[in-house]
């Protein structure tokens, strides 16, 4: 959809003097800084000056301490540009650890290069980057920098801790805009209210922080910006290449969005006749979108064209007819009109994609979208369409746009909705698993899994990008088996509202029982061994977060070699916790062993308190995962 603004700690104050006023002798830190450290934020200093509602310029200078290689990606300067976004100045210097400065950076030193991704047919997204490259530790980096946006949709969050292992020994935040400007903003972890002061015709916000010592990241912890101080901005009115627009509430926000592409879903005659010879004869308004849906991915594909006000504005549905290709808006809007033409009401939706699903503010309405989907409301559901998938079924959205807030646009506004949440039970792999060990300890097995919903979305999206040839040899690093072969596999997918896919594997492990002397040492979970713990559980700082919950059923039957007999087996295990339940068992019978392992993992939010009975639950498993069986090779007599 649009482009980031990749503000990488960057900024100035144009003032002549100001890298000289700093001494950044490490011997200066204030010691309850330096535990966890790789990088230590000397001094930030980030100015946004608003000009009118259409034009800002930010000036950033920052200082970062690098303690060792672990900082070093904090070191590296990287800034993006494009049509709407001129950086007007950089600068920088590196200091040894006495603060003595050893290098100036020059313009030369500079690279530009191409931020285009790779699915870009035209994007104007460009880099500008340096590194001082320095490995004599610990060392000190220093960059201002000046950038002009060309329009405003959205403002740099100030978060001064910017990742784990990250102290700062201070960080300062000044907006300066018009008197009557109307800023917003939200802020997290941060007690005290802005100063507000006045200077000539403009209002003057600030925040600051100083000695905030580094955080250790924990699993499963929560979003960055709800655990350490952090300001979000955006503006009431803004305007970006003479379309002026309203964030105040959400609504208003969809309202730009709804004229900013008004008159763009005008279809060809030629693909009007098209929609009716697909849909005019059937009765079902569901089977008419779904005729269309696949139209639509028989006829086009992705390629993303970002330039200038293009990063927001689709290309009209005729450009898509004629060229087969768009990116999310394109393509989405593109679809819209087709449902248009057959009478289906149909909503336009900006969405934010990938895994930040709960980076999302709900009750600060602003530019938190990167991505468009379509929603089609019906009497008994909603039917929700990804179109830049050639592959999805129908009515599924999966982890990439599931179980988040979209933001529905018609000529009414925006309104904010929740996308589907798919649940344990829908999010279901099952397993089964028939196997023979051979004398020499090597396991043949006929593997069949099925997955479903969110489980099956990696495995359909590789199935999607790769050849057989390159799906074979990804096969054999899949799984944590020490040395094996896939000598046959073979995919089936069915598109439903919660498809799946079912995976044959023909697998051989060599060595996979280990044998001593007469013993022979067998490990019934073949495929799916549990690897999640939770460190420090004792003393755990943040809440946790589970992601999408799910359940895992394995069957697997195993024929040992003749003549070994059990000597030792495992307790069958059960637990049961708000967290999930596991359950595994051993039956032994007629030369086999029959294991089942049943395991339900729920999603959700748990307060820190939680950790230990977690971690204890977890390592349970993890234990049991790993239990192998022991069989002993009987004596002639």
């Amino acid at each position: 959809m649009q482009k980031y603004i990749v503000i990488i700690v960057v900024n100035i104050f144009c003032l002549a003097n100001a890298f000289a006023q700093n001494n950044y002798d490490v011997k200066l830190i204030a010691p309850e800084l330096l535990p966890n450290a790789d990088v230590i934020k000397r001094m930030e200093e980030i100015r946004i000056e608003v000009k009118d509602a259409g034009k800002a310029i930010i000036y950033h200078k920052y200082a970062l301490t690098i303690m060792n290689a672990g900082g070093d990606e904090a070191a590296r300067f990287v800034e993006q540009y494009d049509q709407l976004i001129n950086i007007k100045d950089i600068d920088g210097a590196l200091y040894d650890a006495t603060g003595k400065k050893v290098r100036t950076l020059k313009n030369s030193d500079v690279k530009d290069i191409s931020g285009t991704s790779e699915s870009s047919l035209a994007d104007d997204n460009r880099l500008k980057m340096h590194d001082f490259n320095c490995k004599l530790y610990p060392y000190t980096i220093e960059y201002k920098s000046a950038i002009e946006l060309k329009g405003i949709l959205y403002f740099p969050k100030w978060i001064p801790i910017e990742g784990d292992k990250y102290a700062v020994e201070k960080s300062k935040l000044i907006v300066q805009c018009p008197l009557d400007y109307k800023l917003r903003f939200k802020t997290f972890n941060y007690a005290a209210a802005p100063k507000i002061s006045t200077e000539k015709q403009s209002l003057i916000y600030e925040w600051g922080v100083e000695k905030l010592p580094a955080l250790e990241e924990e699993k499963f912890e929560p979003e960055w910006y709800e655990i350490t101080p952090a300001v979000f901005l955006a503006p009431s009115d803004f305007e970006i290449q003479h379309y002026p627009g309203n964030m105040v509430d959400w609504k208003s926000f969809g309202l730009f969005m709804y004229r900013l592409n008004l008159n763009r879903d005008v279809l060809p005659d030629n693909i009007k006749q098209q929609v009716h010879q697909l849909i005019d004869n059937i009765p079902s308004a569901k089977e008419k979108i779904k005729v269309l849906y696949e139209f639509m991915q028989r006829n086009t594909h992705y390629i993303s064209v970002q330039l200038g006000i293009g990063g927001w504005q689709t290309f009209d549905a005729v450009y898509v007819a004629t060229k087969g290709y768009g990116d999310c808006k394109a393509l989405s809007n593109y679809m819209h009109s087709l449902l248009k033409e057959a009478g289906i009401k149909a909503y336009y939706t900006l969405i934010k994609a990938g895994d930040n699903k709960n980076a999302f503010l709900p009750d600060f309405p602003s530019n938190q979208f990167n991505h468009i989907i379509i929603c089609i409301p019906q009497p008994t559901d909603t039917v929700w369409l990804e179109c830049t998938s050639q592959t999805m079924p129908m009515g599924y959205l999966g982890s990439f746009t599931c179980n988040r807030k979209a933001l529905l646009i018609d000529e009414a506004g925006g309104t904010l909705v929740n996308t589907p949440v798919y649940k344990k039970n829908d999010n279901l792999q099952t397993r089964k698993i028939t196997a023979t060990v051979n004398q020499e300890g090597q396991l043949a097995a006929s593997i069949i899994t099925t997955y479903r919903a969110e489980q099956q979305d990696d495995l359909h999206g590789l199935l999607a990008a790769v050849s057989k040839d390159r799906l074979a040899e990804i096969l054999k690093t899949r799984f944590s088996i020490p040395s094996y072969d896939i000598s046959n596999f073979d995919y089936k997918e069915e598109k439903s509202p919660l498809p799946v896919i079912t995976e044959t594997l023909a697998l051989t492990a060599n060595n996979y029982c280990a044998i001593s002397g007469k013993r022979l040492f067998l490990l019934p979970n073949v495929l799916n061994r549990s690897s999640s713990k939770i460190n420090n559980a004792a003393t755990r700082k943040f809440d946790i977060k589970l992601s999408a919950p799910f359940i895992d059923i394995d069957s697997v039957e195993i024929s040992i070699p003749v003549g070994y007999k059990p000597e030792s087996v495992p307790a069958n295990v059960s637990l049961d916790t708000k967290f999930g339940s596991y359950s595994c068992s051993f039956i032994l019978s007629a030369g086999k062993i029959i294991y089942v392992r049943n395991l339900q993992k729920n999603g959700g939010n748990y307060p820190a308190a939680d950790a230990v009975a977690m971690a204890d639950f977890f390592q349970k498993i993890y234990t049991a995962d790993r239990a192998r069986l022991v069989f002993v090779k009987e004596t002639s007599q």
